[in-house]
Order: C-alpha cells, then sequence, then structure tokens
C-alpha cells in the first residue's frame, strides 16, 4: 500500500483506562511475523498522555518507528508523529474517536467522564460490576485487568483522557508520515464516520475495515490489518 522502510521498532499505545497488554495482543503478533522489533507502552495513570509521548521518544532514539495506537492512543501516536515526521515511518491508528479540540459529544469522552464520576461516587468494585454487565465479556476482561492495575489513579487516568484534545483538521491535512486507519464498522464509541474523516483528510492514507465480533474473537486484526497495510 505504502512504500514502508523498516521501522527500528513498532511502538504501540493502548486506549482509555487500558494496558500494554491490550496493546501487545492487538500489534505483537503482526510485528512479530514480520521480523519486527516491538514494544508496548505501559501508560502511567497519574500522567496518561506524558507517559506514552515519552514511551514514543525513548523508542525513537533506535532509529524511525512504526507509531500504533488505540483510540486515545491513536490520537496521542499521530500526534506525536505529527510533530516528529522525520522519526516515524508511519501510523497505525485503530479505532479513532473523534476530530479536533471541541470533545463535548465525543461519545469516548463522555464515557470516560461518566465513569471517572461513577469511580468517585460507588467504588471500583461496584463500577466493574457494572461494566461487566454490559460489556462484552472480551472487553470485560481485558478492562478489568486493567482497571484494577491502575487503581486508585484510575478516575484521574479517565478525566486525563475526557480532556484531551483530539488532533483537528488542520492537523490531519498537513500530515507528513502514511496513515493507516483502522475502525470498527459496528462501534458506537468510536463512529466510523470519524475514521473516514481522518483518511479523507490525511494526504498519504489508507482505511481498514474490521467488526467489533472480529475485534472480540483476536484483538491481533488491529495489527495484522493495520501494519498489514503497509505491505
Amino acid at each position: 500500500m505504502f512504500d514502508f522502510p523498516r521501522p527500528a521498532r513498532v511502538v504501540a499505545l493502548p486506549g482509555t483506562g487500558s494496558d500494554a497488554d491490550f496493546a501487545r495482543r492487538a500489534f505483537g503478533p503482526a510485528s512479530t511475523a514480520r521480523g519486527l522489533d516491538f514494544l508496548a507502552v505501559e501508560p502511567d495513570p497519574r500522567r496518561v498522555v506524558a507517559s506514552c509521548r515519552a514511551g514514543l521518544e525513548q523508542a525513537a532514539g533506535a532509529g524511525p518507528i512504526l507509531a500504533a495506537g488505540i483510540s486515545l492512543g491513536a490520537a496521542i501516536a499521530l500526534e506525536w508523529a505529527a510533530e516528529h515526521p522525520d522519526r516515524v515511518v508511519g501510523i497505525v491508528a485503530a479505532l479513532p474517536a473523534w476530530t479536533g479540540p471541541d470533545t463535548a459529544a465525543c461519545p469516548a469522552a463522555l464515557s470516560a467522564a461518566a465513569t471517572a464520576a461513577q469511580l468517585r461516587a460507588d467504588g471500583l468494585a461496584v463500577v466493574l460490576a457494572r461494566m461487566r454487565a454490559s460489556s462484552p465479556r472480551w472487553l470485560a476482561d481485558a478492562l478489568t485487568q486493567s482497571w484494577r492495575a491502575q487503581w486508585p489513579h484510575l478516575p484521574a487516568a479517565l478525566d486525563e483522557a475526557a480532556d484531551y484534545k483530539w488532533p483537528d483538521a488542520d492537523r490531519l491535512a498537513t500530515l507528513a508520515p502514511p496513515l493507516v486507519v483502522v475502525t470498527a464498522v459496528d462501534d458506537p464509541v468510536h463512529p466510523p464516520e470519524v475514521a473516514e474523516d481522518w483518511t479523507a483528510l490525511a494526504p498519504r492514507s489508507h482505511l481498514c475495515r474490521i467488526t467489533l465480533d472480529e475485534l472480540g474473537a483476536d484483538p491481533a486484526i488491529l495489527g495484522h490489518t493495520g501494519i498489514g497495510a503497509f505491505g
């Protein structure tokens, strides 16, 4: 799909409230299959964005990287790559949730803020039980693991995610590195229309479509689809 110089490493960032384990399961198998060095960044819930950016910065010290991310991680990876175009060979943005700084109607931001408020009011055990009752098993298991690990800093981490200003149209339109966007066509929290907008705006871009059932069956579909689009 694109000319793809071999990256020094694939660096993967997880989404809001998620962890390095899920990012590893999403992008690690595709990296291994291609003989690429791989790093999944573990976000610090006390400084989510800064710790993710630090992981990208440190990894790029060995040479240009392929920056990959899921949801919030996709936005952070794209912003960092746009600021350091000479330090990346490409970007995989999986499940983008919004475009621009006005997130008042962003489903992912609203969900993060609401969950943070519930955690402060009701505690981790009650909110975990509520989440598990309303989520697919694969997602519930993944979030149970990461939420427990990030407690008691989880509410602050979710508030930070809710306040994050997503890449705007100008940022996308001037993006130099090639971009592959992966969307789940039936995901209401990460609307496919957002992925379509990102792809339409970015000069060198490609859109891949999956379903939530496919993602739940094997998170590695994000890497096989996204990294695979680079050839």
